[in-house]
């Protein structure tokens, strides 16, 4: 798996869609996931080929109805900034309305609360549950042990 180190750092590992890994950011403030294309040296959404874009987007589609369902999302906030970490990924988190940060952006706004282990594995034991029904996501090999 191609992964920036800050991601690898700040994340768990959930699983993998056919392009992109799908990572749960490890602040419990916000259900926050993070799509990361397996592709080297892309940084921006139109670097990636035309099918791998659209496969991106079914993708990215794909986890934020699962997430909006899931979360009861007041809103679903999608981003590519890239700003700190170069290698393209793209953010999905859940917002609700009495969320700490609303209506303003999350980024920047408090120091991230870690979750427990035993929580993040819950967690990401779930969303593989849900995205399993997609017949194309595979749940990463060992989420009883998740570090991030």
């Amino acid at each position: 798996m191609i992964l920036h180190p800050q991601l690898a750092q700040d994340c768990f590992i959930v699983g993998q869609f056919p392009l992109s890994a799908l990572l749960l950011l490890n602040d419990s403030q916000y259900p926050w996931f993070i799509l990361v294309p397996q592709r080297q040296d892309v940084s921006e959404i139109h670097q990636l080929s035309a099918s791998d874009q659209q496969q991106l987007i079914r993708e990215s589609s794909l986890l934020a109805a699962c997430i909006e369902k899931e979360f009861k999302a007041d809103k679903i906030n999608i981003a590519a900034l890239g700003n700190m970490v170069p290698q393209l990924h793209i953010h999905h988190i859940v917002r609700y309305k009495n969320d700490p940060a609303w209506p303003a952006p999350v980024w920047g706004y408090a120091t991230a609360v870690p979750y427990s282990g035993e929580f993040a594995a819950s967690l990401c034991a779930n969303m593989c549950r849900l995205l399993a029904y997609s017949g194309i996501f595979q749940p990463h090999a060992n989420l009883s042990s998740v570090e991030p």
